[in-house]
C-alpha cells in the first residue's frame, strides 16, 4: 500500500467535510440546548398521523446516532408519546442530522443532501403509520416525570442566563457531539481512504451492471454492523467512486446508520417485537425503493459531478480555511479521546467512602444502565444538573458511572435519571 496516497486521501476527505461539520456540530449545541424533551413529548402524544409527521419532522435535524437516540425515545415513550411517533422519531433521527447533512453537501452535493432527509421523512411516517395501523398494543406507560415536576424543571431552566446557554450548546456541540461520532467518523474516514487506494476500479464494475442486487447486498453488510450518519458519507463517496452506482451509495447512507442488530435488541424491549420489525422493515424498503428512483428515474448527471469533482480535488492544494478546520476538527477529536481516557480510569480509583450509596453523603456515585456514547452522558448530565441544590456532576458512559455533589436524595436523582430514558442500578 502506498502510505503517502493513503494519507493525502485521507486529509483530502477531511478538509473537504471540515467545514460543513463544524458548523453542523454547532447548530446541533443549540438545538440540544433549545429543543425540550418534554415539549416534543407534548407534541408526540395521541394518536393519528400527525404525531408522526411532526416526531419525523423533529427528528430529521437533531444529530443522535442510532445509539443516542435510544434513551431519548425511551424518554419520549414514557413522557406520554405514541408508540407509533416514537418509531418515526426512531427511524428519521439516526440516518440524518444537520451535521450529516452538511457533511453529505460536502461530499456527495445538493441532490444527496436533499434526498437524504426526503427519505428519511417519508421512511419515517411509513413506520410509524405502519406501528399505529398494526400494533395495538399502545398500553399506558408509567410517568416518571409528571406535569408539576416537568414544570419545575423548565421553571429552574428559565432562569439560566442565555449566554451560559450559548456556552453549553458550544460545549455539547464541539466536545460531546465530537466525543460521539468522533469514533465512528474516524473509522469512516479510514475505511474510505483504504477504499480509495486498495480497491482497484475495476471490482465493482461488475456489480454496477446489477444495482438491485448490490444494494440488497449493501443492506446485507450494513444492517448487522454499526455506521453513524456521518461516518457512512466517506465510504458511500469511495463506493461511487469506484464503480457503485448512486442508489447503491444511498442505500448505505439510510440502512446503514437506522438499522442494526444492536439498537434492534434494545428496540424489541422498549417498544415491542412487531413494533421493531415494522422499524426494521420499513428502513429497508424505503433505503431500496430510493435507490432504485436514483439509478432508474433521476439524471445520473445530478449526482456524479460531486464525485468527479471530489477524485480530481484529491490532487489539487489544500486550501487555507479548509485546512485550518481540519486541524480544529482533529485538534477536537484527539481532546475528546483524550479526555475520554483520563475520565474513564479516574473513575477506576474512586474511594470507598464516595462509592457508599447513602443520603448522608455529598458526593455519591450511581451505575447507570443504558449509557452507550456522549450523547447519552450528556442527557444524564443535563437532567441531573437541573435539579436544585447540585454542585457538581461528572459522567462516564464508559464506566455506567455518575458522580453527584451537593444537597440532593438518591430517590430524586433516580426519578429525573429514569425521566431521561435510563435507569439506576440498585
Amino acid at each position: 500500500m502506498n502510505i503517502s496516497h493513503f494519507f493525502y486521501s485521507l486529509f483530502s476527505i477531511v478538509n473537504e467535510m471540515s467545514p460543513y461539520i463544524l458548523l453542523g456540530f454547532i447548530i446541533a449545541g443549540f438545538l440540544h440546548v433549545f429543543v425540550k424533551p418534554q415539549m416534543m413529548a407534548r407534541h408526540l402524544a395521541g394518536g393519528g398521523t400527525m404525531p408522526v409527521v411532526k416526531a419525523a419532522l423533529l427528528g430529521i435535524p437533531l444529530p443522535l446516532c442510532s445509539c443516542g437516540v435510544l434513551p431519548t425515545a425511551v424518554s419520549l415513550r414514557r413522557q406520554g408519546a405514541s408508540k407509533g411517533a416514537v418509531t418515526s422519531f426512531l427511524i428519521a433521527t439516526p440516518q440524518t442530522g444537520v451535521d450529516s447533512i452538511a457533511a453529505t453537501y460536502s461530499l456527495l452535493g445538493l441532490p444527496f443532501a436533499l434526498l437524504r432527509p426526503v427519505g428519511a421523512l417519508l421512511g419515517a411516517m411509513l413506520g410509524g403509520v405502519g406501528v399505529q395501523k398494526f400494533d395495538k398494543s399502545d398500553e399506558d406507560v408509567p410517568q416518571a416525570c409528571n406535569l408539576a415536576a416537568c414544570s419545575d424543571r423548565e421553571m429552574s431552566e428559565s432562569h439560566v442566563p442565555f449566554s451560559r446557554k450559548c456556552t453549553e450548546a458550544l460545549r455539547y456541540g464541539l466536545v460531546d457531539m465530537v466525543g460521539n461520532v468522533g469514533k465512528w467518523l474516524v473509522i469512516g474516514l479510514v475505511i474510505a481512504a483504504l477504499i480509495t487506494v486498495l480497491v482497484p476500479d475495476e471490482l465493482f464494475l461488475g456489480l454496477a451492471d446489477y444495482p438491485l442486487l448490490a444494494m440488497l447486498m449493501m443492506v446485507v453488510v450494513s444492517v448487522p454492523m454499526y455506521v453513524c450518519a456521518t461516518g457512512s458519507i466517506p465510504i458511500a463517496l469511495s463506493l461511487i467512486a469506484k464503480g457503485l452506482t448512486p442508489g447503491v451509495g444511498f442505500v448505505l447512507l439510510m440502512a446503514g446508520p437506522a438499522a442494526n442488530f444492536a439498537s434492534m435488541m434494545i428496540l424489541s424491549k422498549s417498544i415491542g417485537r412487531r413494533s421493531t420489525l415494522i422499524y426494521a422493515g420499513s428502513v429497508i424498503v424505503t433505503s431500496l425503493v430510493f435507490g432504485l428512483m436514483i439509478d432508474y428515474l433521476l439524471p445520473r448527471e445530478w449526482f456524479m459531478p460531486a464525485i468527479t469533482g471530489h477524485v480530481a480535488s484529491c490532487h489539487e492544494e489544500f486550501g487555507l480555511f479548509e485546512t485550518l478546520c481540519s486541524v480544529v476538527l482533529l485538534g477536537l477529536l484527539a481532546y475528546t479521546a483524550i479526555k475520554s481516557n483520563r475520565s474513564h480510569h479516574s473513575h477506576e480509583y474512586l474511594s470507598e467512602s464516595e462509592i457508599k450509596n447513602s443520603e448522608n453523603y455529598m458526593k455519591q456515585v450511581f451505575n447507570i444502565e443504558g449509557m452507550e456514547c456522549a450523547h447519552c452522558a450528556g442527557v444524564v448530565r443535563k437532567a441531573v444538573s437541573a435539579i436544585e441544590g447540585i454542585e457538581n456532576v461528572s459522567v462516564d458512559h464508559t464506566a455506567g458511572t455518575l458522580i453527584v455533589e451537593g444537597n440532593f436524595t438518591s430517590d430524586k436523582i433516580k426519578d429525573v435519571v429514569y425521566a431521561a430514558g435510563f435507569a439506576v442500578k440498585g
